[in-house]
Formats: structure tokens, C-alpha cells, sequence
């Protein structure tokens, strides 16, 4: 797994560095010291994930998220910071955040949300998983009763799976069929339930049970 840190610390930066390539598989091929550096470097050498701080000088982590998966959407963001404000929360979700870490986090719970992140699964912090399922159970938009009218049958059992934080590769594998027919799929729920990536919509499926 190909990963670029973006920190404004530089001591953040070496040891995350120095801490990520300890793992066989993964490899640090660059760090950012703000959002616009880090949206120069992924498009110059196209990690699998950017490792992302939020608050920075120059351009910050949501700007810097926003730009990069809007010129490069294969390239997933993690988001790694101090901050569990719900502005920041929320904001990087909506700019395409795949997943949300705070940095008291431990050593191998970095490299497991890395590995999952790179698998297409979704990570958030426990400590911030709470807000976020509040901020949507005060915010509904759906009875449970819509969500299923609005999808086919397979629609939904491939939604379920995603609330569960399956990869497409792993639901193509439970659901027997190829990752092409699931990748559209998953792209036909995000339309139809208007939300913008796998978090939202996982955290759309949790909140009305749809993820049993």
C-alpha cells in the first residue's frame, strides 16, 4: 500500500513515517506539510491513501481532501488529527473522507484503518463513531420504509454489507457476483439515497437497522 502523510508537524510526519514502515506492507512514498503540497504529491504519485491532519496552514485538510478526491476519486483519505470537534467531523466526511482517526490512537489501530481503508472499508474512531450516529439520527431524512422503496432487493443486501464495512471485492465474493456489477451497485444506492460515499451511506444504512 502506497501512503502519503500530510502533517504541518514535521516530528508528526517522521514518526508516522518511521512507524508505517515498519509493516511490510505498506510503504510511505512522500509526506505534505499543508493541504496544498499533499493535493500536488498525490497527484504526482498516486498513493492508495493519504493520511490526513485537518487543521493547516496554507490549505487545510477538508480543502485538501475535497481537491484531491474530486481530481483523483481512487485515491482514498484518511483522516488522522486531534480534533473531534463536530465541524471537523462532519466536514471531512462530506468532503469524501473514507475514514476518520484521532492520533492518541494506538500503533496498530493506524495500521489496521489503513489496511481496512485500502480494502474499501470505512473506519471511524470510536470516540467519534457516537456523534456521527446522533448527528444522523437527529438529522433523518428517511423512514426505513423509504430507504427499501428506493432500492431494488439487491440493492439493499449489497448496502447491508457496506453498513458492515465490507470491501467490494468482499461483497462480490458473498453475493457471488462480479466486482464491476457491484462497484455500479453500490454508485445506483449513493444516487438514490443522495449521499456522497461509502461512510454516508453506511451510516444511513446503521441508523434504520438496515445493517442486521
Amino acid at each position: 500500500m502506497k501512503i502519503l502523510i500530510c502533517d504541518d508537524q514535521a516530528l508528526v510526519r517522521e514518526g508516522l513515517e518511521m512507524l508505517l514502515n515498519l509493516d511490510p506492507d505498506i510503504e510511505v512514498i512522500g509526506t505534505a506539510e499543508n493541504g496544498r503540497e499533499a493535493v500536488e504529491l498525490a497527484g504526482k504519485h498516486e498513493p492508495d491513501i493519504v493520511l490526513m491532519d485537518l487543521k493547516m496552514p496554507v490549505m487545510n485538510g477538508i480543502e485538501a481532501t475535497r481537491a484531491i478526491r474530486n481530481a483523483c476519486p481512487e485515491i482514498k483519505v484518511l483522516v488522522l488529527t486531534t480534533y473531534d470537534h463536530d465541524e471537523w467531523l462532519f466536514d471531512a466526511i462530506r468532503a469524501g473522507a473514507s475514514g476518520y482517526l484521532l492520533k492518541d490512537a494506538r500503533r496498530e489501530d493506524i495500521t489496521n484503518a489503513i489496511k481496512g481503508t485500502y480494502l474499501g472499508k470505512t473506519f471511524l474512531d470510536p470516540k467519534v463513531a457516537g456523534k456521527v450516529l446522533k448527528r444522523t439520527t437527529d438529522r433523518q431524512v428517511y423512514s426505513p420504509l423509504e430507504i427499501t422503496s428506493k432500492l431494488t432487493k439487491r440493492e439493499l443486501d449489497v448496502l447491508r454489507l457496506v453498513a458492515k464495512g465490507l470491501s467490494n471485492t468482499d461483497i462480490a465474493e458473498k453475493l457471488h457476483l462480479s466486482k464491476g456489477t457491484i462497484r455500479n451497485h453500490v454508485s445506483a444506492i449513493f444516487t438514490k439515497l443522495q449521499v456522497n460515499d461509502r461512510t454516508q451511506a453506511a451510516i444511513l444504512a446503521i441508523q434504520h437497522g438496515l445493517d442486521r
